[in-house]
């Protein structure tokens, strides 16, 4: 039986750690033993049983630096991140400044989200070197939207390790954030099949309106990997697209929760809920928004039109000019203003224009009003 990095996980272990666990039987205090045995045991990624090897040594004796390294590579494996980046910071301050203790200590402290931290640590000397670095020096640039920097460092960094795939797709991801569409396509395509490029793919088959490949690219991302939110609004918005807008919105809802704080997702969840007709739920998506940034005219001019079809004229009025004076160019509080003009300021008639508007395409596309609301939520125009 093999798991999915091909490791063999059955009662059949490599010959090296089959021949050392028996001498540790004999002779269950021998150091070097039960170092040598912790480091076959991490070959085979039994994260568990070199765990516990090292332990016999610290209870016997203090972690040598090695051994120590050892430890903290076993935290990783078993995703104990905050155990590894202890582990890993304390050799770090003794004076070990390799480019691979780096990289480790950078990783835990991402995975616990200490993005700051993690980006001090990893230099780009590091990232010249190791093309892991590499991906993951990008990736903390993006996170903390130093998007001029991390566009620098990933087109240097896809030069000097081009056949990283990992990187490829970090470098597809982060070219979409900074409107980057020839590089996000190359990337993608030296990616290969890594769930972030696929998605790469995906979402600029849904800017071209080719939602149904949309859909098949976000599928492939997902069964790879269920936890990538940007494949999840993404694979919501193709589907309004389609007309599975029940569905729709339950992606994107799933995609917004996984974000957290991606102001734009919850946007696009507002409007997809708008779109399968649960204007309650499509409210509470853009509340959502407004408890995240109060200063994001998207927000603001959706509830406009919200306020503005459930008969609150004053607050849509009010709402709407918060959102322009935030952005003149936003979308939803144009909307709003245009309804407000159109209608002479009575209900019933904003309700009658709109409703016809929302049924008819917009330009060539094929698009509904909503649906355009929807894909501008998430910066696909």
């Amino acid at each position: 039986m093999t798991d999915i990095l091909g490791v063999d996980t059955g009662t059949k272990r490599p010959d090296r750690l089959a021949i050392l666990l028996p001498l540790l039987e004999s002779d269950p205090g021998n150091l070097a033993l039960l170092a040598d045995a912790a480091e076959a045991a991490l070959d085979l990624r039994e994260a568990g049983i070199a765990g516990d090897l090292l332990d016999r040594y610290a209870a016997i004796s203090p972690l040598p630096s090695r051994e120590a390294n050892l430890a903290g590579l076993a935290a990783l494996q078993m995703r104990q991140f905050d155990r590894a980046a202890e582990i890993f910071a304390t050799l770090f301050a003794g004076g070990a400044k390799d480019n691979a203790l780096r990289f480790n200590l950078a990783w835990a402290q991402a995975n616990l989200k200490n993005f700051e931290q993690a980006l001090e640590v990893l230099d780009d000397d590091s990232a010249r070197e190791l093309p892991q670095a590499a991906m993951l020096r990008v990736q903390l640039l993006h996170q903390l939207a130093d998007f001029d920097g991390a566009g620098d460092a990933a087109r240097d960094y896809i030069l000097r390790h081009p056949d990283h795939r990992g990187l490829m797709a970090a470098v597809s991801v982060l070219a979409l954030d900074i409107d980057d569409e020839a590089l996000a396509e190359a990337c993608a395509a030296r990616a290969g099949e890594h769930p972030d490029a696929l998605t790469t793919m995906g979402t600029l088959a849904l800017g071209h309106e080719r939602a149904t490949e949309a859909v098949d690219l976000f599928d492939q991302a997902l069964a790879a990997n269920p936890d990538l939110p940007r494949a999840w609004v993404g694979l919501g918005l193709a589907k309004m697209l389609t007309g599975e807008t029940a569905s729709a919105a339950a992606d994107i809802d799933r995609g917004a929760n996984l974000f957290g704080d991606h102001l734009g997702s919850w946007i696009a969840a507002g409007w997809a809920h708008f779109v399968a007709g649960d204007t309650a739920t499509s409210r509470a998506r853009f509340d959502a928004a407004m408890a995240l940034d109060p200063n994001f005219a998207e927000t603001h001019g959706s509830l406009a039109v919200l306020d503005l079809l459930g008969g609150d004229i004053a607050e849509a009025t009010r709402r709407s000019d918060i959102a322009l004076r935030l952005d003149r160019k936003c979308y939803s509080a144009a909307l709003a203003k245009s309804l407000i003009a159109a209608s002479g300021g009575d209900h019933a008639t904003a309700q009658r224009i709109f409703d016809h508007a929302a049924r008819t395409p917009i330009g060539d596309s094929g698009r509904t009003i909503g649906q355009a609301l929807a894909k501008m939520g998430l910066g696909i125009t």
